[in-house]
Formats: C-alpha cells, sequence, structure tokens
C-alpha cells in the first residue's frame, strides 16, 4: 500500500513529504527520477513502483512563461496527469492531483464554487484544465484539488519575492484589484493526508469515482494587503527591511502589465470540502509566521 509521489523538490512536494510519510511507505521522486514529459518513463515508473495512490505534485507554474512555451506547458499540465490517470486505473490505484484558481476568468463577484463555468484565459490555465478533463476522461479514481496562491517555505513563491524587494528597495507598487487566498503548502498537504485518512488510501472511493474540491485559507485579499502583511510580521524596517509596510504602495493591474492578465478574483468556496471531510480551513496567517519565523532563524 504505497504512495508514489511526483514533485517531490517544489514547495508543496516538500511538505507532502512530510504529511504522507506517516500514512504509507512513500516513494517520492523529483524532476532528476523522472521527465514528466516523456509518457513512456511515467508508465514504466507507476509499473516498477505499484502504488496504491499516486499524487502528482509537479506543474509547469511559470504562467508568464507558459505564453511562449505552450508545448512544454501543455505536456506538464495536461499530457501527464492524462497519463498516470491511465496507469492509475490499470493498476487501481488513487490518483490525487492539484490544479488552480486560473481555469476560471475572475469576473464572478463572489467565491467559485466547483461547478461554475470554466474559463481559462492564459496557456497556464488551459492546460491546468485540460489536465483535469483528461483525468476525468480516464474513469480514474482521482481527488482533484483546485487551489490557490500557494506560499511555502521551500521554493519560489509570493512572500520570498515581497521579502528580497523589500530589502531591497525603500518602496514597493503592488496590485491592489486582484482578490484571492493565500494557501499554505503545509495546508494543502495536511488536508490531503486527512482526505487520504478518511478515505482509506482511497479504498472508500467506488470504481471510476472522481471528486473535485476547491481547498484555499479562509480570509482572502488583495495582493497589496497581504505584501503589507508579509511586511509588517516580517518586523518592516525593525526587523531589517527597507522598506515599511506603510511604504507599500496600491496600484490596479493596468499599472502593472504581464503577458498573462491574472484573475481578479481567484477566491474559492471551500464549502464542499469542509462537508466532505469535516474540515476547517484556517487563516493563513499564523503558516506566514511561522515561515517567516523559520526563515529568521536561519
Amino acid at each position: 500500500m504505497s504512495i508514489l509521489l511526483l514533485g517531490k523538490d517544489g514547495q508543496l512536494g516538500w511538505e507532502l513529504q512530510r504529511a504522507l510519510a506517516p500514512l504509507a511507505p512513500l516513494i517520492a521522486c523529483g524532476r532528476g527520477d523522472c521527465d514528466l514529459g516523456d509518457a513512456a518513463a511515467l508508465r514504466a515508473l507507476v509499473a516498477a513502483t505499484r502504488p496504491a495512490v499516486i499524487v502528482n505534485a509537479a506543474a509547469y507554474t511559470a504562467v508568464d512563461k507558459a505564453e511562449a512555451d505552450a508545448t512544454t506547458a501543455h505536456a506538464i499540465n495536461a499530457e501527464a496527469p492524462r497519463v498516470l490517470a491511465e496507469c492509475a486505473v490499470a493498476s487501481g490505484a488513487l490518483l490525487i492531483h492539484y490544479s488552480t484558481d486560473y481555469v476560471y476568468d475572475g469576473k464572478k463577484s463572489a467565491p467559485y464554487v466547483e461547478t461554475d463555468a470554466v474559463a481559462p484565459q492564459s496557456v497556464y490555465g488551459r492546460s491546468k484544465l485540460a489536465g483535469e478533463e483528461g483525468i476525468r476522461a480516464s474513469g480514474a479514481r482521482s481527488l482533484v484539488f483546485r487551489t490557490s496562491w500557494v506560499f511555502g517555505e521551500h521554493g519560489g513563491n509570493f512572500v520570498r519575492t515581497i521579502l528580497r524587494l523589500a530589502r531591497e528597495r525603500d518602496s514597493l507598487s503592488v496590485v491592489d484589484d486582484q482578490i484571492g487566498s493565500p494557501t499554505p503548502a503545509a495546508l494543502i498537504a495536511d488536508v490531503t493526508a486527512a482526505a487520504l485518512l478518511r478515505l482509506d488510501l482511497g479504498r472508500r472511493l467506488g470504481d471510476g469515482e472522481t471528486r473535485l474540491y476547491h481547498l484555499a485559507a479562509a480570509n482572502p485579499l488583495s495582493w497589496c494587503g497581504f505584501a503589507r502583511r508579509i511586511v509588517e510580521l516580517a518586523g518592516g524596517r525593525a526587523g531589517g527591511l527597507r522598506c515599511a509596510a506603510d511604504a507599500i504602495r496600491a496600484i490596479s493591474s493596468a499599472e502593472y502589465p504581464t503577458p498573462v492578465r491574472r484573475p481578479a478574483n481567484s477566491r474559492l468556496d471551500c464549502s464542499r470540502l469542509a462537508g466532505d471531510f469535516d474540515l476547517h480551513l484556517p487563516d493563513w496567517q499564523p503558516y506566514l509566521q511561522r515561515m517567516l519565523a523559520q526563515i529568521a532563524a536561519r
């Protein structure tokens, strides 16, 4: 009853190693162990390891770069999940996969629920949606978690970017008209483990049963609000930063153009997840405090 984890070196994969290890023997693979763009290699890996659960935490997440690298983004975000799903069907394994708020266009005024219409506005979003669709079409037993604004101690993310810029500059300008929930990688990993336990490592799912859930922390805010809170909790100038929280200026998305238009509304309603697994989705701030304390202790 082993668990095969793909993407072990990413910020989510790192936390999943911790959360999944107590549940069953864990086989954790990174980029150097298997090329997700190589379907034959993926099939060989699953055949050799014969896992009861496949957890795919690997993804192409360079949102802007994907616009000019659609082939690679599609191979990793769409084709690899489809191949893994086919492997899961053949072996009877459960597949767990992670998707994104970018499958929506961000125009809804309320938080998105799982049944809302999808309308991805970018190569990245379309590739992630194609991954979801490939899993559903395969008939695999599966859990797909859509999440947003992921941050963690390991890997690159918004928190680390703001800390770096706040050390280098006296003031910052951050977009204030995009709203979402910063979601700790540790929380995603812990919820994944809790779901696996409640489902008895997938044995309580029926043949071909697939479930889609939103998974995000409580208390959404804007990117600017998030940046200010990061600097506040890091101590601002008293914590060795050049930029204080009140020196972070709110700007519009139009003032900060990027190759990809980000969703204005990335809020995800997690009621289905909370109800099905009797979970409480907590605030992201204690996780941020712990991350900043770990960084400061190094």
